[in-house]
């Protein structure tokens, strides 16, 4: 199977040897995307709610520089540093995705990279 490399001015660009997502077979992998402006590089400080946003809006640039959408997003992971952050990060969660929801598994982890607050991957169709 082959697969092509995506690569998007809409999410930062990639800090170590993986590609912002590849695509291929129908399907598009988006790498974790962490809290940080595609444009400036910087980390989004403040809220949970605010490094969600940016996080999504960051799956969101990867997956549309695929070709798909995020009402074709099938299955996203959260880890977050904090899971007393879940109930603010769901609440901005939601606004991203129409129903049915993608499924989803929200991890707790002891570090991301950065040492951001929140890191979210996502697999769509094409």
């Amino acid at each position: 199977m082959k697969f092509e490399q995506v690569v998007t001015e809409n999410a930062p660009k990639a800090i170590g040897p993986y590609s912002q997502g590849t695509k291929g077979n129908g399907f598009v992998f988006c790498s974790g995307q962490i809290p940080a402006d595609p444009k400036t590089g910087e980390l989004v400080s403040g809220s949970i709610t605010d490094q969600t946003r940016q996080s999504l809006s960051n799956v969101k640039g990867v997956i549309e520089g695929a070709g798909s959408s995020m009402d074709r997003v099938m299955k996203v992971t959260v880890f977050l540093k904090d899971m007393n952050d879940f109930s603010e990060m769901n609440a901005e969660y939601t606004k991203w995705f129409s129903d049915p929801p993608p499924a989803r598994a929200a991890v707790e982890v002891a570090r991301l990279p950065k040492d951001v607050d929140i890191e979210i991957e996502a697999i769509a169709l094409l």
